[in-house]
């Protein structure tokens, strides 16, 4: 079996590698990178390296030709056309290089009435996966826990978790468990071959007095929760470029769309996913 990931440079792409890399023969991996000289790395260690572009469906034919599963990753845009676009560039050519199988890397931002700015695509998704002819699954993503870490030293600085979404609860997932469960569904045909739709979450939500709790508990720091407006959330990161689009999922948080949770992550890999508590305590560096 031929195995290619896609943004496998990626924060999520790396880690995925090295998953699938524990369960097959690097010979047998295949990464497709926009920009191959980030890869060179991966080709020292002598993994096949294909250059893909989304925007040009000839280019990615080849990349894709000879692969039997191919595991999506999207790119970062915030742009739903945008992305929509880049999918259907990216079905065509698995059309045309034959690939039948495909691993879909989504997020839980999919509902019909989720105010996130990119959940026009996600819920586009398994719906059109639905009538594209090929064996797959779908694997949404909670909230990422690893971005929290590199935030921490700004909470301890307010002494609060700022997030307007007042007394809901928002589940998350560590990028190395969702690697893990992306490669064993990529591994296994049963797991990946009549239309599924997981959701990768860990075992428990967590309200923002939890997380903060647990926050305080980490740094030795008193961090509460004191949540500020949609809007005023906008303004403080918009100038880091991506204001708008973190308060539109924070919204989405406030309505109680962001807080499923699930026992797929076990059902997929036979064990629990990491918690909270025990992932914050391993990453945080004093």
């Amino acid at each position: 079996m031929k195995y290619m990931i896609t943004g496998a440079t990626g924060h999520l792409g790396q880690k995925v590698v090295a998953q699938l890399s524990k369960l097959t023969a690097k010979q047998n991996i295949r990464l497709g990178v926009h920009t191959p000289a980030k890869a060179a790395h991966f080709k020292d260690k002598g993994y096949e390296i294909a250059a893909i572009n989304y925007q040009d469906v000839a280019k990615m034919t080849a990349a894709f030709t000879g692969v039997d599963v191919l595991i999506y990753i999207p790119s970062l845009t915030y742009d739903v056309q945008g992305r929509i676009n880049e999918f259907e560039n990216s079905l065509t050519a698995m059309e045309q290089a034959g690939v039948k199988n495909l691993v879909d890397v989504s997020f839980i931002a999919d509902q019909y009435n989720n105010p996130f700015q990119m959940a026009g695509y996600y819920a586009y998704l398994p719906a059109r996966l639905a009538s594209s002819g090929l064996q797959y699954a779908v694997l949404k993503n909670a909230l990422y826990a690893d971005p929290l870490i590199p935030y921490l030293p700004e909470l301890i600085e307010r002494q609060n978790v700022i997030y307007p979404i007042g007394d809901q609860a928002m589940s998350f997932i560590s990028r190395q468990d969702s690697a893990e469960a992306i490669a064993n569904v990529a591994v296994k045909p049963y797991l990946r071959n009549h239309g599924q739709n997981y959701l990768l979450s860990m075992e428990q939500n967590y309200n923002m007095v939890e997380l903060a709790h647990l926050m305080t508990q980490t740094t030795g720091k008193q961090i509460g929760y004191a949540p500020v407006t949609i809007q005023k959330f906008a303004d403080i990161y918009r100038a880091e470029g991506n204001g708008d689009e973190l308060a539109s999922m924070y919204h989405a948080a406030a309505m109680g769309l962001m807080d499923g949770v699930t026992r797929d992550f076990r059902h997929i890999t036979g064990h629990a996913p990491q918690n909270m508590e025990s992932f914050l305590k391993e990453n945080y560096q004093h």
